[in-house]
């Protein structure tokens, strides 16, 4: 098992790492679009949220030898499912042909009250 860590993405806000490497796989946290170059939260919408949040978990992958390319599940968390179309179209367009299992759940709140929160599953 090898922990995954990497200042492209944000640090972990708890007790758990960006992501974990075992058995050929990579298991990434929750990434939710903090900006790592200024450690912040810096985009509004659900667009660039999303942008941000899948940017981090791509630097987390990369950082494992691994890539968006290589994901076989994400798990996608939501405080508003009205912002689901606008949510897929950007999850797509990073995504390409590439097209993972997923999940999508609304929940009551979020850390730091993002609207978006994404953990993936993938190859190393």
């Amino acid at each position: 098992m090898e922990v995954i860590s990497t200042e492209n993405a944000p640090k972990a806000l708890g007790p758990y790492s960006q992501a974990i490497k075992a058995n050929g796989m990579v298991y990434c946290s929750g990434q939710i679009p903090i900006d790592p170059a200024v450690n912040a939260i810096t985009a509004e919408t659900i667009e660039d949220q999303t942008k941000q949040a899948i940017t981090n978990l791509k630097n987390v992958l990369e950082k494992a030898g691994s890539s968006l390319s290589k994901v076989v599940k994400t798990t996608v968390f939501i405080s508003d499912m009205n912002e689901f179309a606008r949510l897929n179209a950007v999850y797509a367009e990073m995504f390409g042909d590439t097209k993972p299992a997923r999940s999508c759940v609304q929940v009551a709140r979020l850390p730091k009250d993002v609207k978006i929160e994404i953990e993936a599953i993938a190859e190393a």
